[in-house]
């Protein structure tokens, strides 16, 4: 288990201990029990349990005010919906990030924010950690952000009640990076978006099905000309399903050759 200095008492024994070095994502949200969700289940799920990761929840109503443990007022200047409070937030954010050094981003899930991509999984995957924000409502109080430095990451160009599906899309596709959780680290090198490109199609048996044969080249043993036509049907799917993908990945190229 992990040692840092408390001002409050730890649990000795928990079903969720604190793992030195283990990567760990913690979770401000009104609904703790949200968590793990789906992330505990399938290999995830199984390496929460082998320690690979961990996860820790933090329940914004702790710091609520008043007897009802209020979280959020009406905006200021008028308007519909509720605000989340600066005043409960921030020492939400406080508690969260005690101890937890540089390599800890902070983040709250909005649709205002970058939009998720492997290229951010893949650098989250290499810090120590992770802080998730839920937001709910029609949002945070602007200076709350603005005091702690956090980043807003958003999982598309939609929106939803809250950030609890958004972080635990962003926390399953940063996990199966980290090192151990797939076993194959091959399969994370062949995937979408790890060159730029969509994966290529996939086939495994019967070698016929409804009379649509796996492709003869895939069946033919030779490993270049295998490669090849994965690479010639990643491009092609890229090109024509994600013009935005294989123009930035022709520009890549581009750049590439002219240094």
């Amino acid at each position: 288990m992990a040692i840092r200095p408390s001002l409050t008492p730890r649990e000795l024994i928990t079903p969720t201990p604190e793992l030195h070095g283990a990567w760990t994502a913690k979770i401000i949200t009104l609904f703790p029990s949200a968590f793990p969700g789906v992330l505990g289940e399938s290999l995830t799920g199984k390496a929460l349990q082998e320690g690979l990761w961990q996860l820790e929840t933090l329940d914004l109503r702790r710091w609520g005010i008043g007897k009802h443990r209020n979280v959020d007022d009406t905006p200021a200047g008028g308007g519909a919906g509720m605000v989340l409070r600066a005043d409960v937030l921030g020492p939400a954010i406080e508690t969260a990030m005690a101890g937890t050094g540089r390599n800890w981003p902070l983040i709250y899930l909005s649709p205002r924010g970058r939009r998720m991509d492997q290229a951010m999984m893949r650098s989250l995957s290499r810090t120590n950690g992770v802080t998730l924000i839920c937001g709910r409502f029609e949002g945070v109080d602007e200076r709350v952000l603005e005091e702690y430095g956090v980043m807003e990451v958003s999982l598309g160009d939609f929106v939803m009640t809250g950030g609890e599906i958004a972080a635990q899309a962003l926390i399953d596709a940063t996990v199966r990076l980290l090192p151990g959780v797939l076993g194959n680290q091959a399969s994370t090198e062949e995937e979408s978006f790890s060159a730029g490109l969509l994966e290529h199609p996939q086939y495994t048996r019967p070698a016929e099905w409804k009379g649509r044969p796996i492709p003869e080249v895939l069946m033919s043993g030779h490993h270049g000309r295998i490669a090849d036509w994965r690479q010639q049907m990643s491009e092609e799917i890229t090109r024509v399903r994600r013009p935005d993908l294989w123009e930035a990945q022709q520009s890549r190229k581009d750049g590439e050759q002219d240094g």
